[in-house]
């Protein structure tokens, strides 16, 4: 038998103090400890071609779309998120992760010259224009796949470091796996035209959440705004970079694939990843990203709605100890990222096995607490005892055994 208690946010907003439940309830809910979420089916894609949101459909140009809030993983936004599509220079972005693991172990460094192959020299598409029989340091380069997308550049680290492109890409598809993205395949490291070569936009954004989390000191390579190399000078392509309005990451363009672009920015402490692909021409790219890098930010909050150490349950029963009942209180602080307004729609329910058989030790793990709206994914926390509860003597648990009730 578990108990249960379900009631609304509405209060705890304005109030430190979870209030008592109206009534106890069942729940066979799986347990997730600390803010684990659901990966999949957070926001689901529309099937009249708007993306889907929170509070329901919404247009947007972009035939592939994602957008999440990094610092609760939620989704705001989703367009043929889980759907195959050619990536472009969105690759680069896969391409710099496996650079800067190999830059964050030590195995290279940023003032390490690589020396520039036939292959990269002849390199199609954009270019940082690397000189054939040089060499360029790491650093170099790095600003050249990045902020110029140069293809030649992508070659030269993939050879520098794995001795040819094709073994650079066993190491890209082997961190891919590693780090969740379940719906990318690479052939090449520049993003150009391949067969079975493919990313989809949720996996875009995950790969952008690593990038920011696992290698903080080399991410600010994707938000520096131009670089000249070798006399040429070549601006940041990705506009809302340009504009201030994003610190990173990345654009691309095939004649598959349309006008992408991945941006990430921070304001008051969240952080938002917009990916958007297959968009008509480059100002469409920049002003959808845009519009859509804005809405994200004015539309939703993230609330606090408990705090580590809070109690939510004070009393919860207790089988054959010396008290009835013992409080439960949450592992984790539980934050929320929901549409501006919506506070009263929060839902917030504790499950644990009741009665808790004694002895109970203080800091034993009971069941969790869960938060979420109606029909989304929700957040969950472990409950543990504040307080240790002993078992009652012989003659006590006689008594409890025999009487009216059980302790």
């Amino acid at each position: 038998m578990g108990g249960a208690a379900g009631f609304s946010a509405c209060a705890l907003l304005a109030s430190s103090r979870v209030g008592q439940a109206a009534g106890l309830r069942r729940q066979g809910r799986a347990h997730q400890s600390g803010q684990d979420r659901a990966a999949d089916g957070a926001v689901a894609d529309s099937a009249t071609g708007d993306a889907m949101t929170p509070m329901g459909p919404m247009p947007t140009s972009a035939r592939w779309a994602y957008i999440l809030d990094s610092t609760t993983s939620t989704v705001l936004l989703s367009r043929n998120a889980q759907e195959r599509m050619p990536p472009s220079s969105l690759t680069k972005m896969m391409t710099a992760y496996v650079v800067f693991a190999f830059l964050a172990s030590g195995r290279i460094r940023l003032e390490q010259e690589f020396p520039v192959s036939s292959k990269a020299w002849k390199m199609e598409g954009s270019r940082m224009f690397v000189p054939l029989g040089s060499s360029v340091s790491v650093e170099n380069l790095i600003r050249g796949m990045l902020i110029q997308s140069g293809n030649d550049a992508c070659v030269v680290l993939a050879e520098g470091i794995a001795g040819s492109e094709e073994r650079f890409v066993v190491l890209m598809n082997e961190a891919s796996r590693r780090i969740g993205l379940s719906n990318s395949h690479f052939m090449n490291v520049t993003g150009l035209p391949a067969e079975d070569h493919y990313m989809c936009a949720q996996d875009v954004a995950v790969l952008a959440q690593h990038l920011i989390r696992d290698f903080p000191h080399y991410y600010g390579f994707f938000g520096e705004k131009e670089f000249t190399f070798n006399h040429i000078r070549q601006g940041n392509r990705n506009v809302l970079v340009d504009k201030g309005l994003a610190d990173g990451l990345k654009t691309g363009h095939t004649d598959a694939g349309g006008f992408g672009l991945c941006a990430s920015s921070e304001r008051n402490g969240n952080r938002v990843i917009v990916v958007i692909n297959g968009t008509a021409s480059t100002n469409e790219r920049a002003h959808e990203g845009e519009r859509l890098m804005s809405w994200a930010f004015s539309s939703f909050e993230t609330v606090q709605l408990l705090r580590k150490g809070q109690v939510v349950e004070p009393n919860a029963a207790v089988w054959n100890g010396e008290h009835k009942s013992v409080g439960l209180a949450v592992a984790d602080d539980v934050s929320l990222t929901i549409p501006v307004g919506w506070s009263s729609r929060v839902q917030i329910s504790v499950d644990y096995p009741s009665p808790i058989p004694a002895p109970v030790a203080e800091g034993q793990k009971s069941g969790h607490v869960s938060v979420g709206l109606p029909g989304q994914p929700r957040v969950y926390s472990s409950l543990y005892t504040v307080e240790a509860v002993a078992e009652l003597g012989f003659v006590g648990r006689l008594m409890a055994r025999f009487g009216h009730a059980p302790q």
